[in-house]
């Protein structure tokens, strides 16, 4: 006797699929479903309960020549499943998403063993009750009018405690099943680059940036920054891992792809709780509509998670930027090496910035990128450039900036970062921070510098309660982590401080500031072996700084090393030049020798030169402030304590 083959007829809830025939009917009444998405739910229904990859998937349904459209083809087929069943990502009844591997069909599958019995429906809905049942209706004939009028009364009352027991029952269940959990945090994982071509890695790179910079002007929303997230770079980590480690309800992850003018985003969210699906879409353009796709992309986001926006947001997610596609590639190259952040590679992003600048003369974006890259390469972390050089072309990149786009909040607060740590305009400064966090609050650097800003004016507190904002949205930010730290000494707090370092330590055991910051937490604390131990090892990370090297000439000074912490002194005067000093550097190793006078003096040369204000707070001069000199140059830089 042949052996049977596989059902060809399948049910599950209130459908059946009739393999032969490619339909679907829910309750006997055919329901509209294409070929393509036919095929992914047999596939499906082959295995159920079982994982179908989407390797799997495309090897099957999908040839070698359509490669490129395979994730919006399996992103569709799937999304117009889920409408035909009435299914739903989020709680899924039929289709469940396995993030990051492919789908799986959870419900209870039959084979049909004859033919169905299929219903009329009722012409007023596609789920009209099934015809009545013949063995009630015969019970029914046999009863005299008496006792069918009895069994009536009784019938109906059987039936209103059955419909009140199940109502409880439903009221009892849901009150017990959890909620979903809202999100109202994400961070955007970097985006595969689909071109296969690493030297497109800064493209991909670029757009996730994009898509953090979009998606961080929704308030409602704390999404994390490039520097925490880029670590998960080719991570194969565990999706709900990623999201305990950021502290995060979702994540976004997806792919790019350049090709002949066009580009095309492939995004999905996952919430991160239960690692389950939530939503996925594909979003085709040409290149000079890549910041509208982006705009897309956070919209359709905003509408999944159900976060209200504000009109200002709506209107931002809805315009339309259009973008020379020249211009737009320099702008990521600049942003790639800008992101780098050494010296030379601050450099390069100045050289694309400029052409960016130059190919489109309204590029708003690439002139921030240039105020960016100036205001870094004079901040005294780098000193590449004097701030004299370097101040003012940030300063007039960032104007030109606002007077192209005034809501590019990163203009603003490189703008801000200028007047702070030059003009020492602090007024001017604070109102520039205020307008860039209101126009993007997940800008977690506007945070980190206003953050400073707030130090300056003397409220510790609050910077203390800033810093910790932009650490909210970095958490693996090494240069916030480190500030939080320097914060909390200038504030006094320095058991604090020592933990911190020690939390920014582990995140990076090479990180030269983070041992700097602790080693002088250590000499305020008078464990002179403990600082003089982790100051040279600040120097010997950083290369030599000289931040690290005063530093740890101020713990020589300050163990009693007279003859080292003076060594060390010389070898700061040798390094100086008729541009830029060192002074503040050298004043304060000054300072610790107990020589006010030669300190004063070299921190007149530092007000000369336009130093950060932000150096007179440091406790290295704390012997200082009782004297009238130091109170008056703090009179005349504007911090007024």
């Amino acid at each position: 006797m042949p052996q049977a083959g596989p059902p060809l007829r399948l049910r599950f809830g209130v459908f059946e699929v009739d393999l032969r025939a490619g339909e679907l009917r829910k309750r006997g009444v055919r329901c509209r479903l294409q070929e393509q998405p036919f095929q992914v739910l047999a596939m499906l229904l082959e295995r159920p309960g079982e994982t179908v990859t989407r390797d799997e998937l495309r090897n099957r349904l999908w040839t070698a020549d359509t490669f490129v459209d395979f994730d919006q083809g399996v992103n569709k087929a799937v999304n117009r499943i889920r409408d035909a069943l009435g299914d739903s990502a989020t709680s899924p009844r039929f289709v469940e998403t396995v993030a990051r591997r492919g789908y799986r069909f959870i419900a209870d599958v039959a084979a049909v063993e004859s033919a169905p019995v299929v219903a009329k429906p009722d012409p007023g809905t596609d789920d009209g009750p099934a015809l009545e049942d013949e063995p009630v209706a015969r019970l029914a004939a046999s009863l005299s009018p008496g006792r069918r009028r009895r069994s009536y009364l009784w019938a109906m009352t059987g039936a209103g405690l059955a419909v009140a027991s199940i109502a409880i029952a439903v009221w009892t269940l849901e009150s017990r099943t959890p909620r979903p959990t809202p999100i109202r945090s994400l961070a955007v994982l970097p985006l595969e680059n689909l071109s296969g071509d690493a030297a497109q890695e800064y493209f991909a790179d670029g757009m996730t940036d994009e898509l953090i910079a979009t998606l961080g002007q929704i308030s409602a929303l704390r999404v994390i920054s490039r520097t925490s997230v880029m670590p998960y770079k080719r991570a194969r980590k565990p999706l709900p891992q990623i999201a305990r480690e950021l502290n995060v309800d979702a994540v976004i992850e997806g792919t790019v792809l350049r090709s002949d003018g066009q580009v095309r985003i492939t995004a999905q969210l996952i919430a991160a709780r239960n690692d389950t699906h939530v939503w996925s879409d594909t979003y085709d353009g040409d290149l000079r509509d890549t910041l509208t796709l982006q705009n897309k992309v956070a919209r359709a986001i905003a509408e999944q998670i159900r976060v209200n926006l504000n009109p200002q947001e709506q209107a931002t997610l809805t315009q339309r930027k259009v973008v020379d596609p020249q211009a737009y590639e320099w702008y990521l190259k600049g942003r790639y090496f800008w992101n780098k952040r050494t010296g030379t590679d601050f450099q390069r992003a100045v050289e694309y910035f400029t052409r960016a600048t130059e190919r489109d003369p309204t590029y708003a974006q690439a002139y921030s990128g240039l105020a960016d890259t100036y205001a870094l390469l004079g901040d005294w972390e780098y000193g590449v450039l004097t701030p004299r050089e370097a101040f003012p072309r940030a300063k007039a990149a960032a104007i030109k900036a606002l007077q192209l786009d005034n809501m590019l909040a990163d203009a603003h607060t490189s703008l801000a970062f200028s007047l702070d740590g030059f003009d020492w305009d602090f007024q001017s400064a604070g109102n520039e921070f205020r307008r860039g966090i209101e126009l993007n609050p997940g800008y977690a650097t506007a945070h980190h510098w206003y953050a400073w800003h707030l130090s300056l004016l003397g409220r510790n507190d609050d910077a203390i309660a800033e810093m910790t904002r932009a650490q909210n949205l970095d958490p693996r930010s090494l240069i916030i982590n480190a500030d939080l730290a320097e914060l909390l000494l200038i504030a006094h707090f320095t058991d604090g401080s020592i933990q911190q370092s020690r939390r920014t330590i582990e995140l990076d055991p090479n990180f030269p500031l983070a041992h700097n910051q602790l080693g002088l937490a250590y000499l305020q604390s008078r464990r002179h072996g403990e600082a003089t131990a982790e100051l040279r090892k600040a120097v010997e990370l950083s290369g030599g700084s000289a931040t690290c090297t005063a530093n740890l000439a101020r713990a020589f000074a300050l163990s009693g090393k007279r003859n080292e912490a003076i060594q060390l002194l010389d070898t700061l005067k040798k390094r100086s030049s008729d541009t830029y000093s060192n002074a503040s550097e050298i004043a304060v190793v000054y300072a610790a020798l107990g020589d006010v006078d030669q300190a004063m003096a070299w921190l007149e040369r530092g007000y000369g030169e336009r130093f950060n204000p932000g150096v007179l707070l440091r406790p290295g001069f704390d012997a200082l402030r009782a004297d009238r000199r130091f109170q008056e140059l703090e009179r005349r830089v504007g911090l007024g304590r």
